[in-house]
């Protein structure tokens, strides 16, 4: 038995060694593309010509209602761009302003890399406020950087704060520090902001349950749910962010566990299961290494109210805005090419009729 344990802690150690090398190489082929895209832009202005940078674009799905009737017309891809966006100082100020955006906060991440530092994308927007303005410009060329240069915003050393939440039957270490689950399954831990991070991951559940809302991990907390059942629960507080998404996909495919999603049985519900197993268009250009398609849908659907008795105070009618998002929803491409069984025919008054 010893024998076994300290052959499966060297796998894992050499694993991690891997890994980290991996990382180095990395940023070290990402390092030399930034200054080489850098110093011809620099050369460009110095011989009086106007750079060009030409950046794809790309979308996880499309909502033609000829796509969403007959999937078989739709060319939506995970990888293949879709058209390309061509950012030169020559072109209109729009596009200067962008190029310009984009070549300082390249210049952050090169710093970030050569120095092998960390920060945040509010850190880099307020080190130029004035001429970024907004976050939202910060966020945009942070995308454009990882289109550029084919990489995930993790590799330009760019963190999030982690907003989600995890407990139950698991255990790892997260650089420094020991996050053992499950030594208390149905307390909350903070999901790792980078799964980069992570090592000696071990875990006895049999499933990952994933809830929209704090209130419902809560509840399940309180109820002592995890200590009855041998699983992992997982929150991303409503829409999920990057960090949550990658803990998610990290865990399933080192665990090789079963992940079950319960949302609301409204279409903003609908919209973060699909997130889960979708992507979104935002981050379309990353969508094979955030989405989880293996996830499954466990509910709530609308035939759990007549078969749990709900009254109807506890149900709501949808908004008319309510329906313009599920409308919006269900002309997706995705939904008759990937999962048709979650489309109702009649839409408005099938799953999504309350919530």
């Amino acid at each position: 038995m010893a024998t076994r344990e300290k052959r499966r802690r060297a796998t894992a150690l050499d694993d991690d060694e891997r890994r980290g090398r991996r990382r180095q190489e990395e940023a070290a082929l990402l390092l030399h593309k930034i200054k080489g895209l850098v110093g011809w832009v620099v050369a460009e202005v110095v011989a009086g010509r106007s750079p060009s940078v030409a950046l794809h674009r790309y979308q996880n799905y499309c909502a033609s209602s000829s796509a969403a009737a007959s999937p078989s017309t739709c060319a939506c891809s995970y990888d293949a761009p879709v058209g390309t966006d061509v950012l030169s100082l020559l072109r209109k100020e729009f596009h200067a302003s962008r190029l310009n955006v984009l070549l300082r906060v390249l210049l952050v991440v090169q710093q970030l890399l050569q120095e092998n530092k960390h920060c945040s994308k509010r850190d880099i927007y307020y080190m130029y406020p004035s001429i970024f303005v907004e976050q939202a410009v910060v966020d945009r060329a942070i995308n454009d950087i990882c289109v550029l240069f084919r990489c995930s915003r993790h590799n330009l050393n760019v963190v999030p704060v982690a907003k989600g939440l995890v407990m139950g039957w698991v255990r790892f270490v997260e650089g420094e520090k020991k996050v053992y689950c499950i030594n208390n399954v149905n307390a909350a831990f903070s999901i790792p902001v980078s799964v980069e991070a992570i090592k000696d991951i071990v875990s006895v559940a049999h499933y990952i349950l994933v809830v929209e809302k704090e209130t419902v991990f809560q509840r399940l907390a309180n109820d002592k749910f995890c200590e009855r059942n041998r699983c992992i629960v997982i929150t991303g507080r409503g829409y999920p962010d990057i960090p949550t998404r990658r803990f998610l996909r990290y865990l399933v495919e080192q665990l090789r566990l079963p992940a079950y999603c319960l949302v609301d049985s409204d279409p903003y519900g609908f919209d973060i299961l699909a997130t889960y197993k979708f992507g979104s268009m935002q981050l379309a250009y990353d969508a094979n290494v955030l989405r989880v398609p293996e996830i499954r849908w466990l509910g709530v659907f609308t035939s759990d109210f007549e078969e749990y008795c709900l009254p109807d105070c506890c149900l709501l009618h949808l908004s008319s805005e309510d329906r313009r998002k599920l409308e919006g929803i269900l002309t997706r491409c995705y939904l008759q090419r990937e999962a048709p069984e979650w489309r109702p025919a009649d839409p408005l008054r099938g799953r999504f009729h309350t919530s």
